[in-house]
């Protein structure tokens, strides 16, 4: 008979409620379970290992008296109605771990290569108007709404803000599962973004489970806690920006006014138009989503607060409609270093094919397991 580990029920129970899975999910892959979390029966080493890797539990904690509290490694700046937030589940904390296992590998690289400290982190403080901080990224990234009449619409124009952000120096990684794993999709509602402060390896992630009109927000608002030069987990939100604490108002600001320049806006808005048309209109002039747009409209007080609050709500719903119409699934090798950085890939790839990082290393870093699958990202990407 195969011998059963002693496990505090209270651990069994608690890797189940920390999944998040259901209970009648995991159940069925293990049947006995109830009794597991009763105490009238043990698992096996064998069932243990399977138990852990379905509840995304590292496998040690199983062996502790009691559960711990898992606390987030970085300032958490999100809120729920002002209200302290939920624990943070094991997507967001294995997400925020391989986000800093990539950082330190970057930072030594960078290190190595004599890379200059990136120009914007820590470049504003709080007592920063908004106008003149949002001013100074703008600059720094070349992000005009000028510059941006070069791109066909506000989809491309968040690739162009991401690759402007790491051409300044900045890891931006856009993802929406853990890792490559489909079945453990990001939740927005959790967290839409946070960044990890660096002088020489700032991070920024963006949820890429969530609405391509968000996305550009967040990565703006990311920008913005770089340049306060402090890490956060974040969940802006186009809907009530002047909620939260003081940091998370001030990055609200300044992402909105980089995005769209209140005093732009005030001259180009035509109050007379219809509403839907108008925001169509403005959202291909500044390359963004026309709930940021409505947003802006607000911020610059050319509508009423409830007026807002009732339009937002039609706007997201149109928004929605037309996001929920699909689009084709992207390509691993086109989609894969949007997930963990092009510029971290390209010097990872280009690092291991020098020979100073290991294979097994950089599959690590990358989160893939076969070599082949590394060599073709290589030539993907344009490295033997």
């Amino acid at each position: 008979m195969t011998d059963q580990i002693d496990v505090a029920p209270s651990m069994l129970r608690w890797a189940r409620e920390r999944s998040g899975r259901p209970l009648n999910d995991l159940a069925a892959r293990f049947p006995r379970l109830a009794e597991w979390e009763s105490g009238a029966a043990s698992p096996t080493m064998r069932q243990l290992e399977d138990y852990a890797q379905a509840t995304y539990a590292p496998f040690g904690y199983f062996f502790l008296p009691e559960p711990p509290v898992e606390r987030l490694p970085i300032p958490d700046f999100r809120t729920v109605a002002n209200g302290p937030v939920r624990a943070p589940s094991p997507d967001l904390l294995d997400t925020i771990y391989a986000c800093e296992q990539r950082q330190a590998w970057y930072r030594q690289y960078a290190e190595e290569r004599d890379h200059r400290p990136v120009k914007l982190v820590g470049s504003q403080a709080i007592g920063v108007a908004p106008e003149i901080a949002a001013a100074a990224i703008r600059d720094v990234l070349g992000f005009s709404v000028a510059r941006r009449a070069d791109f066909p619409n506000w989809a491309r124009a968040f690739d162009g803000l991401r690759e402007h952000a790491e051409q300044a120096g900045i890891l931006v990684m856009i993802n929406g599962v853990v890792g490559n794993n489909t079945h453990r999709k990001l939740n927005p509602d959790e967290f839409r973004g946070f960044c990890l402060v660096d002088e020489y390896a700032p991070v920024v992630f963006v949820n890429g489970a969530d609405t391509k009109a968000a996305q550009i927000f967040t990565l703006a608002h990311e920008l913005a806690h770089v340049t306060l030069g402090g890490s956060a987990v974040s969940e802006p939100d186009l809907g009530r920006l002047d909620e939260g604490n003081d940091v998370e108002r001030w990055c609200n600001e300044v992402a909105a006014e980089l995005l769209v320049p209140a005093g732009s806006l005030r001259a180009e808005y035509e109050s007379g138009a219809d509403l839907t048309l108008e925001l169509d209109r403005l959202a291909r002039l500044y390359k963004v989503s026309t709930l940021v747009i409505l947003r802006r409209i607000r911020d610059a007080g050319l509508m009423t607060r409830g007026d807002f609050r009732a339009a937002y709500q039609t706007e997201l719903r149109r928004v929605l409609s037309l996001a929920a119409r699909g689009t084709p699934g992207g390509n691993f090798y086109a989609t894969k270093p949007m997930r963990v950085s092009r510029v971290f890939a390209r010097a990872l790839l280009t690092d291991t094919a020098e020979g100073r990082t290991t294979h097994r290393d950089a599959l690590r870093l990358l989160g893939i397991k076969k070599v082949s699958t590394f060599e073709e990202l290589g030539h993907r990407l344009g490295i033997a």
